[in-house]
C-alpha cells in the first residue's frame, strides 16, 4: 500500500502527524509512504496578502499551535519561546527546498528525518526555519551527505519536483495539511489518533471504503485567505 504524506515543515498539525506515522510505519513496515510539500504560505508576500502585516501572521498563526499541542501526545511545542522570537513567521519555501533536495539525494527516509528535524527548529526550539543557516544546521545534523544536498539545494530541479508535488495537490483537491493519499484513490485528512490511523489502513487494505476525501481531524489550511490550524 502507498502512502503519500503531504506536509509542510510551517504546519503544527504535521508535527504530531509526523510523529504518530512514525510509530505506524513501524508497526506496518509493508506500508510505502512518499513524503509529498505543500506550501501553505511560500514565500513572505503570501503572508502579508493574507493577513496584511508579518507581526499580525506570525500572532495570528502561533495562536493556533495550542490546539496542536492538545493532539501532540508529547506536548512539544514551545508557544511561548516563538512568541518572544525577534525573527518573523518562517515562510515555505526554503524548508520545502531543503526536505526535497534531502529526499533527492538521500531517499524517503532523508526527507523525513530533515522534514522532522527542521518540525522540531521551528516547534520546540523557537528556531526561523526560513533562514539558510538555520536550515544548513538542521541538515547537518540528519542528512548523510551534506556536501551533495547543498548542491541539490541550488538545482532548479529541486524546485521542479516541488511544482510536481503542487500538481498532485490539485488533482487530489487536497486543500489542507496533513492529508494522507492512499494508493491514488483514498484520503485521510487531519492529525488523527494512531488508533484511527491503524484502523483506517487495515480497512482500506482489505479493499474497504469509498474513494474520496474525508477530513477526520486537525490541520492547517486556507480559510478566507488566511491560514487556520484548528
Amino acid at each position: 500500500m502507498k502512502i503519500e504524506f503531504f506536509h509542510d515543515t510551517i504546519c503544527s498539525f504535521c508535527f504530531p502527524m509526523s510523529y504518530k506515522m512514525r510509530q505506524i510505519a513501524a508497526e506496518m513496515p509493508e506500508l510505502e509512504i512518499v513524503h509529498r510539500s505543500f506550501a501553505l504560505a511560500w514565500d513572505k508576500e503570501e503572508l502579508l496578502e493574507s493577513f496584511g502585516t508579518m507581526e499580525k501572521a506570525k500572532a495570528d498563526i502561533v495562536s493556533h499551535w495550542k490546539h496542536a499541542n492538545d493532539v501532540d501526545p508529547l506536548r512539544r511545542f514551545n508557544i511561548d519561546g516563538m512568541l518572544a522570537g525577534s525573527f518573523e513567521f518562517p515562510t515555505s519555501q526554503n524548508s520545502l527546498r531543503a526536505t526535497k533536495a534531502a529526499g533527492i539525494v538521500g531517499g524517503m527516509g532523508v526527507y523525513w528525518d530533515l522534514f522532522d528535524e527542521l518540525q522540531k527548529a521551528i516547534f520546540m526550539r523557537s528556531e526561523d526555519v526560513s533562514d539558510m543557516e538555520v536550515i544548513e544546521k538542521n541538515a547537518r545534523a540528519v542528512v548523510p551527505d551534506f556536501e551533495a544536498w547543498k548542491r541539490q539545494m541550488d538545482d532548479p530541479a529541486t524546485v521542479a519536483k516541488i511544482r510536481q508535488d503542487f500538481e498532485l495537490v490539485r488533482k487530489y483537491g487536497i486543500d489542507s495539511v496533513p492529508t494522507l493519499i492512499v494508493d491514488e484513490t483514498h484520503a485521510v485528512s487531519g492529525a488523527l489518533p494512531v488508533e484511527e490511523l491503524r484502523k483506517s489502513f487495515e480497512r482500506l487494505a482489505r479493499g474497504e471504503g469509498d474513494s474520496g476525501v474525508t477530513v477526520y481531524g486537525q490541520s492547517c489550511s486556507f480559510v478566507d485567505g488566511k491560514i487556520v490550524c484548528d
